[in-house]
């Protein structure tokens, strides 16, 4: 976990129950759920295989370690997944230092957020690496703190991640809005406690208990968030 700025107090302003926002990044913030599957398919095709377009919704949101796992068992390439995470990694960094699109609404949510002063943390299932490169355009000034893949004992769809933020914070994890985009990363935050805003990416998400479903960050901005928070008081 990096802190990038203090954290500010758990209170935001008029009274609000909503004590901090929660937010994923890939396919959530910025459009690189495409780039991943991109760079997968370029790198086991040179390695002499092609992949199952199907196997795209079972690779997204995830760990490294378990969509890498997961292409080295369903085609049987012969790399290790240490040697595998290496080349996706760099082939992901080669594709964001050309293009990094922001989800519709991700750059007018989070200066909302930042001009309330409602504490606000990156959680991601990608390495810090890949975090830091991606915080240039995201603006790290967005954030109190950010929580990498690859510094917790357990990733997404454990609530771990989303509980470090909460503490990070100074939070209730009930108390917090996660804003998400696949069924890994709301399955992590609902067992957090948090309260989830899925913005699906790739395959669909169903309303539920806690969770609304909404089709665009455009839909989504802070009296939004403090309103389903308060809900749940």
């Amino acid at each position: 976990m990096t802190t990038t700025l203090p954290a500010p107090g758990t209170r935001t302003g008029e009274g609000s129950a909503l004590q901090a926002v929660l937010l994923d990044m890939d396919g959530t913030l910025v459009d690189t759920e495409g780039f991943w599957w991109d760079v997968e398919a370029e790198v086991f095709a040179a390695l002499g295989h092609t992949l199952d377009d199907s196997w795209r919704h079972v690779v997204v949101g995830g760990p490294m370690s378990r969509s890498a796992g997961f292409l080295i068992e369903a085609t049987g390439a012969d790399i290790t997944l240490a040697e595998l995470t290496v080349l996706l990694n760099q082939g992901f960094e080669d594709r964001i230092d050309h293009s990094l699109p922001l989800m519709p609404g991700a750059a007018r949510l989070l200066a909302e957020l930042a001009a309330h002063q409602v504490p606000a943390a990156l959680v991601s299932a990608s390495h810090r690496r890949i975090i830091d490169r991606v915080l240039t355009s995201l603006g790290p000034q967005h954030f109190a703190l950010t929580v990498a893949g690859d510094e917790v004992p357990r990733t997404k769809p454990h609530p771990d991640p989303y509980l470090l933020a909460a503490a990070g914070l100074g939070a209730d994890p009930a108390r917090c809005a996660v804003i998400e985009d696949t069924a890994t990363g709301v399955a992590a935050a609902e067992a957090a406690g948090c309260q989830v805003v899925a913005v699906p990416s790739v395959a669909p998400i169903a309303p539920a208990d806690r969770r609304t479903v909404v089709s665009s960050l455009e839909e989504v901005d802070l009296a939004f968030l403090r309103g389903l928070v308060t809900q749940m008081r």
